[in-house]
């Protein structure tokens, strides 16, 4: 048996950071990965031993998302396993925090009274810069702008534990792709596209900043076991064909709830076609299928990723546990998609939702017989989706050929690195300056406007427009607060094809281009190297690590910020049913998380939940009048904005509900979108469906999320009713509620409503909250 320890330092500008991997192969085989902070571990042969006590219970192979989750379970030997309907109490590696939910989860953290996180945890700034007119002035706005916010960061990750990366780092994902995720990791993220680090073989999964204060806290987390979605991949990847394309066609099949309580595996021949960047693409973008996460089984591609990325030694460890990291041979999948990856074309999917799937080939036709315009406005590439050196890359040498040529771009065209590394490497390399010649705009290593952090001015609110997008959701509004922005999302060559050509009716494989000096001329399909031959440039240092002694650190929050507020309980239920409560609106149609708590400008309120609450609903459709934040006040007959009139409600002491359809919640991790309800006076959101982390984190604020038992319940229920929930007396795990509804004419019926509580669940809603409960067993 072999014992030793690797210590790699990586020079960034003036400060180093450091991997220590330490390894006991054969009996004590062991991962420790102290990068940044202590204690930072996974031990593969911990998680060999729990894989096999499932394994003899269950006497059948594993699927790899089962090796990995179930390797993690807190009590694999006592822990009920059903794919689809038992709760498993699991014990994640490590939390991940992005700068918006940072807030809210810090504050949370802060209300638990505990003096430091229990497992290694990071804060990602990457949401609150906006793009106006370049990476360099952008970032320094920001940091200006948001200062009280980063300080409050990076004073809270001092004093409890919690590495920093400051803004100008990059994007979370490409930051844990390129840190800290590594094949059978368990990590969670407070942001939905946390599983892009399923691109590495990890399980990493999307949750609300409550579910992290949980894990940070040291307490078995809980999920509901998931069904497992395996997509066969054959054939090549070659051409105009990309892993984005990949994803655009999985999305096609599911839609948007299709992956709900499952986790999509990759599996087959095809995979050892697509680089490792690429599968975290695919990976990335399942969360618009409302998947648990995604996951590629480990293979040569992850192997020189990490190489390449300082963390070979984790490599070689992982070699040794290969079995474990891959898919037993027949194992069961609940649903099995097939994709050739030799006749799978280019796709663009859109407007207005990431389900919409065309071939590239069509979508000309599509946009014209829609109505779509046809005019692409803006081409934009990056994000966390699609930021890759490959991505850069490959984009670059299309943009080279047109300026062979003479050619730049009809339409505006922006680049978003996801990270300082990607930044610096491509700058390096000559990818920047190609891009930047044939007419694109750096931007700083941040969301921007991917996340609707984007003062765009190139056209009125309301101006009927078309953009192309790597990015990966394209809600109505979101990118830039214009309902009429058509947007659709694609791989970042296409993107770079149509922003030269300037309009979607536009078929780069077939259709020719124009020099100015009237030649016509073919783009040849996309090449890119997958890294670098000559290493990453790491850029500048933009890491802080926590401190050995914190007692000195100060954590300060100012009364009269509007930034930031220190959270106050919420009250615990009284002990009755809830009767007579008022339907604050009745949404009609899709109600993403950007509908329930908008995004972009209101990002700064993040840390103060009752100015952030002033966003509530604002973007839902109501049912009574088609209008968005124009609802009745039953009270006073007279109309107001979904929040004015909660308020309202809520100070004359009237409880409400929200009566929703299909999927509701769909999209981002925000829990904004559960504190918002639960401050403002909300007692229940009852929809046909729900996605999974805004049903979850409506559990965790102590609202009731409940489904219709016959989904036609929807059309019984209107605006002006009133609605008791009855049997709270005797709440139980699989047991439905009722629901008593009152016409305003005087009649009654009563529905059934379904729930997916369970018992360590109930004793939230009881308390009051899941941290009022995590107080009460300190």
């Amino acid at each position: 048996q072999t014992n030793y320890c690797v210590c790699v330092c990586l020079a960034l500008g003036t400060g180093a950071r450091r991997l220590h991997v330490s390894a006991a192969f054969s009996a004590k085989a062991k991962v420790a990965m102290s990068r940044f902070e202590p204690g930072s571990s996974i031990n593969y042969e911990k998680m060999h031993e729990n894989i096999n006590i499932v394994r003899r219970r269950l006497n059948r192979p594993l699927t790899l998302s089962e090796k990995i989750v179930y390797g993690h379970l807190d009590d694999p030997a006592g822990q009920e396993i059903d794919r689809g309907r038992t709760y498993l109490r699991l014990r994640p590696d490590r939390v991940a925090m992005q700068d918006a939910t940072a807030q809210m989860a810090m504050l949370q953290f802060i209300s638990s009274g505990l003096p430091k996180v229990a497992v290694p945890s990071t804060i990602h700034c990457d949401h609150l810069i906006e793009a106006q007119i370049g990476g360099v002035q952008d970032l320094q706005k920001a940091k200006e702008v948001n200062q009280e916010v980063y300080n409050f960061l990076a004073t809270a990750a001092a004093k409890y534990g919690v590495g920093f990366w400051k803004p100008g780092s990059g994007i979370i994902h490409q930051i844990i792709l390129e840190n800290y995720a590594y094949p059978g990791v368990m990590l969670i993220g407070t942001d939905s596209h946390t599983p892009n680090g399923g691109g590495l073989g990890a399980i990493c999964i999307g949750v609300g900043g409550a579910d992290a204060v949980d894990v940070m806290a040291g307490i078995p987390w809980e999920l509901k076991c998931p069904k497992v979605i395996g997509v066969r991949l054959t054939g090549t990847l070659s051409g105009w064909t990309s892993p984005k394309d990949v994803i655009l066609k999985v999305a096609g099949i599911l839609t948007v709830k299709g992956g709900t309580g499952a986790i999509v595996e990759y599996h087959g021949p095809g995979v050892d076609s697509i680089s490792c960047t690429g599968m975290a693409t695919i990976c990335n973008m399942g969360a618009e299928i409302g998947a648990t996460t995604s996951v590629f089984p480990y293979n040569h591609r992850m192997r020189t990723y990490m190489e390449k990325t300082g963390r070979g030694e984790i490599a070689s460890v992982a070699d040794q546990f290969k079995d474990d990291l891959v898919p037993d041979k027949d194992c069961e999948y609940d649903q099995v998609i097939e994709i050739n990856l030799s006749e799978l074309k280019p796709h663009i999917n859109g407007p207005f939702t990431p389900d919409l799937a065309h071939p590239v080939s069509e979508i000309g036709a599509i946009a014209k017989k829609s109505g779509w315009p046809l005019e692409v406005k803006v081409g934009l590439i990056g994000s966390c989706t699609n930021s890759s050196y490959e991505d850069m890359g490959r984009a670059a040498s299309l943009a080279k050929q047109a300026l062979d040529k003479g050619l730049k771009c009809k339409a505006q065209f922006t680049v978003t690195p996801g990270s300082e590394q990607i930044r610096a490497t491509i700058e390096r390399d000559g990818y920047a300056k190609i891009l930047s010649d044939v007419g694109g705009i750096v931007l700083a290593n941040a969301c921007g406007p991917c996340i609707g952090q984007w003062d765009r001015r190139d056209v009125k609110k309301g101006e009927k427009n078309t953009i192309v997008t790597s990015f990966n959701r394209n809600f109505t509004a979101r990118n830039d607060a214009n309902p009429a922005t058509h947007a659709f999302v694609t791989s970042p060559e296409i993107v770079t094809a149509l922003a030269l050509a300037g309009t979607l009716n536009f078929n780069p494989e077939t259709d020719y281009l124009t020099a100015p000096n009237g030649e016509k001329f073919k783009l040849e399909p996309p090449t890119g190297e997958e890294l670098p031959s000559r290493d990453f440039d790491p850029g500048q240092d933009t890491y802080q690590h926590p401190p050995a002694e914190n007692s000195a650190v100060k954590v300060d929050v100012s009364p009269s910020s509007n930034r930031l507020q220190l959270l106050e309980p919420f009250d615990k239920w009284h002990g009755k049913d809830l009767e007579d409560m008022r339907i604050l609106i009745k949404v009609k149609g899709k109600c993403t998380t950007d509908h329930i708590s908008a995004a972009g400008p209101w990002l700064k309120f993040r840390g103060h939940l009752d100015n952030i609450s002033n966003n509530l609903l604002i973007g839902a459709v109501n049912i009574e009048n088609d209008a968005v934040n124009k609802v009745k006040n039953q009270l006073t007959g007279e109309y107001g904005g979904v929040p004015d009139v909660a308020r309202h409600y809520k100070a004359s002491g009237v409880n409400w509900v929200v009566v929703g359809d299909e999927n509701y919640g769909e999209g981002s991790s925000r829990e904004h979108a559960a504190l918002e309800p639960r401050h403002l006076g909300g007692r229940a959101i009852i929809v046909k469906s729900f996605a999974r982390i805004h049903e979850t984190n409506l559990k965790k604020q102590g609202l009731l999320p409940l489904t219709f038992a016959n989904p036609n319940d929807y059309d019984k229920i209107r605006p002006d009713d009133k609605i008791s929930i009855t049997g709270l007396k005797s709440f139980a795990p699989g047991k439905p509620l009722t629901a008593m509804i009152k016409h305003s004419d005087g009649s009654q019926e009563s529905i059934s409503l379904n729930h997916t509580f369970n018992e360590t669940q109930i004793e939230w809603f009881k308390a009051g909250s899941a941290l009022n409960r995590m107080k009460e067993l300190q």
